[in-house]
């Protein structure tokens, strides 16, 4: 069961999914992604203005202009694929639920988790420049 109209949301998957993120639409296809070995990034999508102003721009910025590689892009998309994104967040390690969220693995490991509230009222560049630092740091061990 879904929140929202499909064709209201539509245009805010395809940002995502134009970039190369895979929509994960089941707990199963949560589990299996993030079971992979190496680096995924996380979205959990929403139709808030701070995912629409700072949470999709941001990590996109973050993807282009900082030249981050993951193995994995992937997303849910909260109050749409519902179960699929209650199990994503099953794999957040106890974090409050928030929307949006994007969440770092490494070799399915949570290594780093951004909140509503890192996204609410930064500018996508902060954000990238916060995802950037964090993936260095993370990832890269840099």
């Amino acid at each position: 069961m879904s929140n929202y109209p499909e064709m209201m949301v539509a245009p805010m998957r395809q940002e995502l999914v134009a970039q190369g993120f895979r929509q994960l639409m089941t707990p199963s296809q949560v589990d299996e992604a993030l079971r992979q070995p190496g680096t995924t990034l996380l979205l959990v999508n929403s139709v808030c203005g701070c995912a629409a102003a700072g949470a999709r721009p941001g990590v996109l910025q973050a993807l282009r202009d900082h030249g981050l590689r993951f193995d994995q892009l992937v997303t849910v998309f909260a109050g749409m694929e519902q179960e699929a994104t209650a199990q994503a967040r099953e794999h957040f390690e106890g974090a409050p639920p928030t929307s949006p969220q994007a969440a770092l693995f490494k070799d399915g490991e949570l290594v780093h988790l951004m909140q509503r509230a890192d996204f609410l009222g930064h500018a996508p560049e902060e954000i990238a420049a916060h995802l950037a630092a964090v993936y260095r740091e993370a990832l890269t061990g840099v």
